[in-house]
């Protein structure tokens, strides 16, 4: 096999398998660096709160001073909810249910002889739009057990605020997920006690959250007087930058709770961005593949005299094709190590700028991004193989 190679190499040109290296090189860092930077970044739109998705919105009705002396309307009727869902820009909707019963909480601190209890209230709305483990986000008639979610400006409120003022030792999300909650409900002429479950924190959700299995049993059996219509309504859209969005809202007056629209919209360009950038990595990925063809099949025309030579001297085409595609297999495996190498390289310098300031993810580091340059090694190895195995065997059987 040495022969052979010693005999094919005399025509290669070093400018051209050079050109397919740098051009191959630039494509694939391209490709994995947008991935490694999407996944890298991403959270700083996202996290820390997951369980309502960016394209969610929640509209409520504007509260203005004379509408509320002279009682108008906060809820949304039917008629208007199905305006709302013959919008173009919307996917799906759905809405708040409001606990029609009282709700009192109390929790004990250990240690300090502090017993604090509150009024409060529940929400609820369709499981569909709330992104929890479904094991820890149920509710079967009979449990003591009620999962919550709660805002994350509440425990924000009492580390900051409450618990500084009183000397007291400030409480962690992870602590206060252990924490056992006392529910009392009343309502209905019954009055009974359940154990609430904190099972994460919101940013976005301004509400006690409960399933809505609970919901529907809990107003069933403690609530005299149903609310049926919703103040509430938590809309999926297509694409949070569409501008329809803005101006549909303003002429109903309804508006968005917190920073929504604008997350939706930094989290859609976001996308838009590495989808471009990806793109060219693609097409310059194609790009050098066409002309690591070329530069091969430029060699194959001027070898082809000896090629015929050594397939009529009992050489089969497979060995013949074998050093060309060993060649592309070590230009490949080259390129995707220097990718990798180069990714590593820029994202620790990224990392030292973003992460003082934003929770960059660290949970897949660079080995999601490394499978994904292994799939396209192979891929791109495997259609060179075919394209140079399919050339030398067009050389034999026209020599035959």
């Amino acid at each position: 096999m040495r022969v052979v190679w010693k005999l094919l190499r005399q025509h290669m040109n070093l400018f051209q398998l050079g050109g397919f290296f740098l051009a191959n090189l630039l494509g694939m860092v391209i490709i994995l660096l947008s991935i490694q930077f999407y996944q890298d970044i991403l959270p700083v739109f996202t996290s820390p709160d997951s369980f309502i998705k960016k394209d969610f919105l929640i509209l409520t009705k504007r509260v203005s001073t004379v509408g509320s002396l002279l009682g108008s309307n906060t809820t949304f009727s039917p008629s208007e909810i199905d305006e709302l869902k013959e919008q173009a820009f919307v996917k799906n909707i759905g809405a708040f249910r409001p606990s029609d019963y009282h709700v009192a909480a109390a929790v004990g601190m250990q240690g300090t002889g502090i017993q604090m209890a509150t009024e409060m209230f529940f929400e609820s709305v369709p499981d569909e739009y709330v992104d929890v483990d479904s094991k820890r986000w149920t509710y079967t008639e009979g449990d003591i057990m009620i999962p919550i979610i709660l805002p994350r400006n509440y425990l924000n409120l009492y580390n900051f605020g409450f618990a500084q003022s009183r000397s007291l030792p400030k409480i962690s999300e992870g602590l206060l997920s252990m924490v056992r909650l006392e529910i009392r409900l009343r309502g209905n002429g019954r009055d009974e006690t359940f154990e609430g479950r904190i099972v994460g924190f919101s940013n976005r959700l301004n509400t006690i959250l409960v399933p809505e299995t609970f919901m529907n049993w809990a107003n069933a059996r403690f609530a005299s007087n149903r609310r049926n219509l919703p103040s509430r309504l938590i809309v999926e859209v297509h694409n949070p930058a569409d501008e329809r969005i803005v101006k549909f809202l303003k002429e109903k007056g309804y508006e968005i709770e917190g920073d929504q629209l604008d997350a939706g919209k930094t989290t859609w360009f976001l996308k838009l961005v590495v989808g471009i950038v990806l793109a060219i990595g693609l097409v310059i990925c194609i790009l050098s593949f066409y002309i690591l063809m070329l530069s091969i099949y430029l060699i194959l025309q001027k070898n082809t005299e000896k090629l015929e030579n050594l397939l009529l001297i009992g050489y089969s085409p497979s060995q013949v094709a074998w050093p060309y595609q060993m060649l592309t297999l070590f230009l490949n495996g080259m390129v995707l190590l220097l990718a990798l190498a180069v990714v590593v390289w820029v994202r620790s310098l990224y990392q030292e700028i973003f992460a003082p300031l934003f929770p960059l993810s660290e949970k897949k580091g660079v080995f999601f991004v490394a499978s994904m340059g292994i799939i396209l090694f192979l891929s791109v190895s495997l259609l060179n193989i075919v394209a140079i195995r399919h050339k030398i065997k067009a050389i034999w059987k026209h020599k035959e």
